[in-house]
């Protein structure tokens, strides 16, 4: 009896112990063609040295008069390169799934690996760990540099103004909610890609997701209209986590304006996985 008993779990956790090995495959192969090219290095280089530069642009281009009063929000302000750094996430996202269908790749991938849940799987897990990884020395980058700068700007503790650094709570959630951010960015991107899977057409998708749609719902006159488009808008939502000031006069809160963009990218991940498990390659 205590034999049968045992038995029993066999299948499953054959199963199991197949689709773990199946990952783990899937996540073998996909980092080898990941540094075997230099494109998607380039990416991730570019996304930390474009948003440190363009938040060290920013905080020194931003000062504060000695006889003026500056509703300033300076953890904001330091981290003002996110917006532009996504735009590089976005890409290199796009052409992890693109590159592959443009070039026949995905036939040869699919042909070794007919697990396509993993595949896929393995493409979001690589690709997050590396946008955060990059995420992360970009807004360290981006805070150490409203850090050092601030201050001979007339940000100072004497008037007022918090230090931009981690040692700051507001701060802290600030930036390792920037960081998330652009994971989030990336799956995203990522989703729609699969998709879609003309990289041409997935960047215009996403990049107007990232940049159009804003601009669009800061153009509603109707202002209850207004903020509900804000408060479901993955990038005006999703940015709210840098808001450290005026916390009562968002539209939404800064986690809860994370998670919108995180069913952003979980809807985007889910829809691409179903297209991409019943459509022919």
């Amino acid at each position: 009896m205590s034999t049968a008993v045992q038995r029993q779990p066999a299948p499953a956790m054959a199963t199991a112990a197949a689709r773990g090995a199946s990952l783990r495959y899937a996540l073998h192969a996909e980092w080898t063609k990941l540094r075997t090219v230099s494109g998607p290095a380039w990416l991730l280089l570019g996304v930390a040295a474009l948003t440190i530069a363009v938040s060290a642009a920013a905080v020194g281009a931003t000062g504060c008069p000695q006889n003026l009063s500056c509703p300033v929000d300076t953890t904001k302000l330091s981290l003002t390169g996110i917006q532009f750094g996504q735009a590089l996430v976005a890409i290199l996202a796009v052409l992890m799934v693109s590159n592959e269908y443009s070039s026949g790749m995905m036939r040869i991938t699919l042909a070794a690996m007919p697990r396509r849940q993993a595949v896929l799987a393995a493409k979001a897990i690589l690709l997050a760990a590396l946008v955060l990884a990059a995420g992360a020395v970009a807004v360290f980058g981006s805070v150490l540099a409203g850090h050092l700068i601030l201050p001979g700007h007339g940000f100072t503790a004497a008037r007022g103004f918090h230090p931009v650094w981690l040692s700051y709570g507001p701060t802290l959630r600030a930036a390792g909610g920037s960081v998330l951010y652009l994971g989030l960015i990336a799956l995203l991107s990522l989703g729609v890609a699969v998709i879609v899977r003309d990289s041409a057409v997935s960047i215009g998708v996403v990049l107007a997701l990232l940049y159009l749609c804003p601009i669009i719902a800061s153009f509603i006159g109707n202002e209850p209209w207004q903020h509900r488009l804000e408060r479901w808008t993955p990038t005006v939502a999703g940015l709210t986590i840098q808001d450290t000031t005026g916390l009562q006069r968002l539209v939404i809160t800064p986690w809860a304006g994370l998670g919108v963009l995180a069913i952003w990218a979980a809807a985007a991940m889910l829809a691409g996985g179903l297209v991409f498990w019943f459509r022919d390659v």
